[in-house]
């Protein structure tokens, strides 16, 4: 990678967050953080990411909801979305793909499948 894609990470648990960072940076990512569904929103206002990791399950808005915000919106419409989820049924999955979403990984993930999955995802 030449360029350092832009990458925004959110999640309401503080070590997959924290760990999620490192190991994007580590990748030569740019990062950002999130810690809910509402400092997602407020960030998307100010960032353009190339790539939001999104969870589902957060306390006020949850990634479904982001998602969607975010396949809406013009300014967006070449961001690419991943779900990075504990929701593994298949209707939860499906209803991420529904959505718009690029990619769906399941947690627990591991670290070389993520950045492998996410690199291919931007060439």
């Amino acid at each position: 990678m030449n360029q350092a894609y832009k990458i925004l990470v959110v999640d309401d648990d503080p070590y997959i967050l924290m760990s999620l960072e490192f190991l994007m940076r580590k990748n030569g990512f740019e990062v950002i953080i999130a810690r809910n569904g509402t400092e997602t929103l407020e960030l998307l206002e100010e960032n353009i990411p190339d790539v939001v990791l999104l969870d589902i399950m957060m306390p006020d808005v949850d990634g479904y909801a982001i998602c969607k915000h975010i396949k809406s919106s013009v300014k967006h419409k070449e961001c690419k979305v991943v779900f990075v989820s504990a929701k593994s049924k298949e209707a939860d999955i499906q209803k991420g793909y529904d959505l718009g979403a690029e990619l769906y990984i399941t947690k627990p993930f591991s670290n070389k499948d993520i950045v492998n999955k996410i690199t291919a995802l931007l060439d």
